[in-house]
């Protein structure tokens, strides 16, 4: 039996371990922290009506007076409704949305959904990347180019913002030239002036004149994450390189010389060489948030950038709301709202059905397709066969004359290292130390795509550092037929190099290997008979057709929520070159370590396809300064392609390699972008912000108090159907019987004309138009009924179009996507 001794020495001992115990409970219920984004009631300082609507001055005093208020209303509502010490408030919105983001817990960010004046919480979902010739391909040197001057003058007056990784301010392709100042806007461009911030990699000075603002914006990616000084640079530079690639695009200058490895490709240029770049870094090598990209837009709306260019973004439709109702789509919303024309990647998730990643109608999605250039590569094998293949790389010496000693990496590999048997070691030629140097020293040796690169925990600078390390003349990575054929795109080698990327083409590769190696009776290769070399692929072709809509380019339907419940909006919006695209890099290259010391990359992704329709937007905006947003997209839209540089209908690329089928609006939206023509429609077809109003309160299951909680506006119209706003496209995703849809025209032309009104119906459905022709007037409008009757239910979706043909020569094309389900 204890004594009272020994009780009370144990007393404080169980005290203590209650205590340990409660602080180890207490451990495992700590709530983690994430970013929230606010949205409040109250107007934003873009529309207060004291401070003179969207045009607003934000270096008036009182404006800063307004801002002042706007961010104290802020932090005091943090402080009457959260905990102290629970939170750090990251941003304030102030300029095109009231709200705010926050670093908390879940739940205190519930309690700020129930505090007075607050209208929406959305937890941060996070934002990445959506990863010359182009400006040849779509016939802008002999087209709006030389309407404006050629391309010394392409751009001029307008500002393009980017929200992005930032940019490289060293680059050529964003160099001022002191002796070709630019001109002042003369009324065309909305931009007030811009900051230049300076950090590591970004001096005094980097704001150039071509670069006329520079901000980074990083609470979200320093809240969210841990970043790394030595590659997160707090400030605007570019260590990624995807934000350069992207400015340059669209508004990098003319003529830039592209030179890798010592190479000459040719010369690069931004579709708007004389636009002027606003940047706006807000995506990190090491983290992307969501609420660093929506401060970006506020500030470049704010600061009155003419284009938006998002080549980021979320990959994903938002969980717990309406896609057109996530903090991301309603910012871009009110940038529109302020006369900023928004452009965003469609995603890159195709070609599956309902992939995009761009849902609004107040935003443009751009899809990708390929150009009509390739980069043919060629395996000559000591047959004579020659094996086509892909690969930036010189030839191995001698040009194809002379060949060398072809190695499988298997049958190099040392007998007895002390390696793991994996197949980074034994295959796929990711380590030195697995070869035996004598064998592969001097020969074309064959790396196989095997665990590692389907894992995607082996590279091809791997390959590379082993090919320089033991020097082989060259290097063959070929397909694996347990994995099937691999997607490869043409990367600059430093050594002479070629992706095999069919499992045919490698087949008769291995049967040639086989045929030529003489092996013991263990199947150990003794004697290497077989010979190779590698021809030079830095060559392009022009002869192929184009463009085709890219495997990766994601596809519609349009959808309202993550159930990917269809609407009758068409998504994506357009098609534009958006598959192997030159233009500026970053030495640094963070992320790409083949691109590394690399000024220039050839990159494919919507990401690249974004810029170009951001460029050719401004080019529109020269022309035609007085045109709105919507202006811009409908003559995008209307005067868009259907057909090929052979005069079919576009083909879209389909999961298998090598496999193509008739593309759909879903593909490619109103078809292939087409400058030349964008500039000068006859009609456009057009939408405000009360119009996209009158669409969210028509939203079905909606509560007309969301609406007004989030945008500040009344529904007081509401449409008979979704259809019904006045796009420049008919959608409908459920057509029972009938409907009738109406849209109304505008003459932006200068002459009267006449229109003849035709129809191209889609299957299973009676299309009528009236009136069949009409006359209309210069700045006059015209509605036009479409009735469109089941006559047989479908499936799947049908497509058609309306083809209205001027008498002055302007053909404008509404396209029609339908599913009629029931008579």
């Amino acid at each position: 039996m204890a004594t009272n001794g020994d009780v009370g020495r144990s007393f404080p001992f169980a005290v203590l371990l209650l205590l340990l115990m409660a602080v180890v409970i207490s451990d495992c219920h700590t709530e983690k922290r994430g970013i929230y984004l606010v949205l409040m009631e109250g107007d934003p300082l873009a529309f207060h009506p004291d401070l003179g609507g969207k045009r607003v001055d934000p270096h008036r005093e009182v404006y800063k007076a307004h801002a002042k208020q706007v961010v104290d209303s802020h932090d005091r509502l943090l402080q009457n409704t959260l905990d102290s010490g629970s939170y750090n408030k990251l941003y304030s919105f102030k300029h095109i949305v009231n709200g705010f983001s926050v670093h908390t817990t879940p739940s205190q960010a519930k309690k700020l959904e129930h505090a007075g004046g607050v209208t929406m919480v959305e937890r941060d979902r996070g934002a990445k990347t959506m990863t010359t010739y182009t400006p040849e391909f779509l016939g802008l040197p002999e087209g709006i180019w030389r309407e404006e001057g050629g391309d010394e003058n392409a751009g001029e007056g307008l500002v393009i913002g980017f929200v992005d990784t930032g940019i490289n301010p060293q680059h050529p392709s964003f160099a001022y030239d002191p002796t070709n100042p630019y001109s002042s806007s003369n009324g065309t461009s909305q931009f007030k002036g811009g900051f230049c911030e300076v950090g590591p990699g970004f001096p005094e000075g980097s704001c150039n004149g071509k670069i006329v603002s520079a901000r980074f914006f990083s609470a979200g990616a320093q809240a969210a994450a841990h970043l790394n000084a030595s590659y997160d640079f707090l400030s605007p530079l570019d260590a990624v390189g995807h934000g350069s690639h992207v400015a340059s695009t669209a508004a990098g200058n003319s003529g830039v010389p592209v030179v890798l490895n010592g190479f000459f490709y040719g010369r690069a240029s931004g579709m708007a060489p004389r636009a002027r770049i606003a940047v706006y870094k807000a995506i990190y090598p090491t983290i992307g948030t969501m609420t660093d990209v929506v401060s970006a837009i506020d500030q470049a709306t704010m600061e009155g950038v003419d284009i938006l260019t998002l080549s980021i973004g979320p990959d994903t439709p938002p969980e717990d709301t309406m896609t057109f109702l996530n903090v991301f789509d309603i910012f871009m919303l009110f940038a529109r709202r302020a006369g900023v024309f928004v452009v965003q990647a469609a995603g890159n998730q195709g070609p599956g059905s309902s992939t995009v990643v761009s849902f609004s109608p107040w935003a443009v999605g751009a899809a990708a397709s390929t150009t009509d250039r390739a980069y043919p590569g060629t395996l000559l094998l000591g047959n004579g066969q020659r094996i086509g293949g892909l690969g930036l790389s010189g030839a191995t010496f001698g040009n194809g004359l002379v060949q060398y000693k072809l190695v499988l990496a298997r049958d190099a590999v040392k007998m007895n290292g002390t390696f793991p048997r994996t197949a980074q070691y034994v295959e796929e030629c990711q380590f030195a130390e697995a070869l035996d140097p004598f064998l592969v020293q001097g020969s074309v040796v064959i790396c196989i795509f095997s665990t590692g690169f389907f894992n995607g925990n082996s590279t091809l600078t791997a390959i590379i550092d082993t090919a320089k390390t033991l020097g082989f003349m060259g290097f063959v990575l070929v397909a694996n037929p347990n994995y099937g054929d691999f997607i490869a795109e043409p990367l600059p080698f430093s050594v002479p190099g070629i992706l095999i990327p069919s499992v045919a083409e490698t087949q008769i590769i291995a049967e040639y290997y086989e045929q030529q190696t003489y092996r013991d009776e263990r199947g150990i290769a003794v004697r290497y008979g077989g010979r190779a070399a590698i021809g030079e692929g830095r060559i392009s072709s022009m002869a192929g057709r184009a463009p085709i809509v890219s495997r990766f380019s994601s596809r519609g339907p349009d959808f309202i929520d993550k159930s990917r419940k269809p609407v009758d909006v068409l998504k994506p919006d357009i098609l534009a070159p958006g598959h192997q695209v030159w233009a500026a890099w970053t030495p640094i290259s963070i992320l790409d370590p083949i691109l590394s010391g690399h000024n220039f990359a050839l990159l494919s992704g919507t990401s690249m396809a974004t810029p170009h329709v951001a460029g050719i937007a401004a080019l529109i905006k020269q022309v035609n300064p007085s045109w709105s947003p919507s202006m811009i997209a409908s003559a995008m839209s209307t005067t868009a392609t259907i057909f090929d540089n052979l005069g079919e209908p576009i083909m879209a690329e389909g999961y298998d390699i090598g496999s193509f089928y008739p593309s759909t609006h879903f593909d490619f939206g109103a078809g292939f972008i087409s400058p030349n023509h964008a500039i000068d429609p006859g009609l456009v077809l057009t939408s405000g912000f009360e119009d996209y109003i009158n669409f969210l309160c028509s939203l079905p299951s909606i509560n007309p108090a969301t609406i007004r909680a989030i945008t500040g506006r009344t529904c007081t119209q509401f449409l008979t159907y979704l259809s019904d706003l006045n796009l420049p496209s008919v959608t409908i995703s459920e057509l029972k019987g009938s409907r009738k849809v109406r849209r109304s025209l505008k003459n932006i032309g200068s002459k009267q004309e006449t229109y003849l009104c035709s129809v191209i119906p889609p299957k299973g459905v009676i299309v009528s138009l009236n009136p069949p022709s009409f006359t209309i007037s210069p700045d006059s409008t015209q509605d036009l009924e479409i009735q469109l009757n089941v006559s047989q239910a479908m499936e799947d979706y049908s497509f058609g179009g309306i083809v209205l043909t001027g008498s002055l020569n302007h053909i404008v094309r509404i396209p029609i996507s339908v599913l009629p389900v029931s008579v």
